[in-house]
């Protein structure tokens, strides 16, 4: 018999793996205006991700969908202890939206409309950070209910996960930037992408050295089989990849950059699932104790496997037609 819930929980996480990568470098642009004064030069930055950043967010959408019909349980008990970093996140969301558009209308104000992209790009990543990390320390919960404080979620960890967010998603911009520029404007993001990749290397090792001494279950689960065979090569891909990627930058490649801190996102998200795995709400409560009734789940599917082929061909299209590289003096796509 097919297994739903495994089905379900493979697309969930596929959307969330693609809303991370897409919509990480989007944010990343705006972590990365700070470090860019010339505002001609903050054109092309935004230039290169215009056409495709609101496309970016559709991965998003399709993830609370698709939890909200497959593990209606995870909706309800996850949103009721990360209320507020969901909130504040979305808020962020809103306010970067509505700066990136208003800013290719301004003049006089044009410097202003740049302190709320960046404000607003920041204060997205690092709330994302903090959600992935309340949720990796576990989620209180008495006969599935949410059973833990308003501000469970605010700890050291959550905070240094949120930082951790940002730098990650500054490293993937950075990259993207690499791919889509040239002359001076690149020349700075290879200078910057190798302090980028050096502090995602030793945010990656602090989280690894952390979170088994701080979740005992965790640390069961990593040193016990079939997991341990699984985890075994994650630091070592690591390391590779980071060595891979400094080298890039040192060649000044083009698009190597980007691919291995991609390759970097990909390993930490398979370090993720590993460390939780069956468990969808952490520590206790499995996909399959959280699932929706069958019916239920089968008849989202049939949707889901409808829509997400269209999304995934126009997402493809878009990034296929805008392709070319962005400079100083092109009209932009507004």
């Amino acid at each position: 018999m097919i297994d739903l819930s495994l089905i379900w929980i493979a697309i969930i996480g596929f959307g969330v793996l693609v809303y991370v990568v897409l919509d990480g470098f989007d944010l990343g642009i705006g972590i990365l205006f700070p470090f860019v004064k010339d505002s001609r030069e903050r054109d092309v930055m935004m230039n290169t991700v215009a056409p495709v950043w609101d496309g970016n967010e559709t991965w998003m959408v399709l993830g609370g969908a698709g939890l909200f019909a497959a593990f209606p349980l995870v909706y309800a008990t996850v949103l009721s202890a990360l209320y507020m970093p969901i909130i504040l996140m979305l808020v962020a969301l809103i306010f970067r939206g509505v700066a990136f558009e208003f800013r290719f209308k301004a003049n006089r104000t044009r410097h202003l409309w740049d302190k709320a992209f960046i404000c607003g790009s920041i204060c997205a990543s690092f709330f994302q950070g903090v959600i992935l990390g309340a949720y990796i320390q576990g989620i209180k919960t008495v006969n599935g209910v949410y059973a833990g404080g308003g501000l469970d979620w605010l700890t050291p960890f959550s905070v240094f996960t949120g930082v951790g967010v940002v730098v990650l998603y500054a490293a993937l911009g950075c990259g993207w930037l690499i791919f889509k520029t040239d002359h001076e404007l690149q020349q700075q993001m290879y200078r910057l992408m190798s302090k980028l990749i050096i502090a995602v290397f030793i945010i990656f090792g602090l989280v690894s050295l952390y979170t088994p001494f701080a979740h005992p279950e965790i640390a069961n689960r990593w040193f016990s089989q079939p997991q341990l065979t699984y985890f075994l090569p994650v630091p070592i891909l690591v390391v590779i990849f980071t060595i891979l990627a400094l080298r890039a930058c040192k060649l000044q490649k083009e698009l190597s950059p980007f691919i291995y801190t991609l390759g970097l996102v990909f390993l930490a998200y398979t370090g993720f699932i590993i460390s939780l795995w069956p468990y969808v709400i952490p520590p206790s409560i499995t996909i399959w104790d959280a699932a929706a009734p069958a019916n239920s789940q089968l008849f989202a599917l049939i949707g889901a496997l409808i829509l997400i082929p269209i999304i995934l061909m126009y997402t493809a299209f878009s990034y296929w037609i805008f392709k070319d590289k962005v400079r100083i003096g092109d009209e932009g796509y507004h």
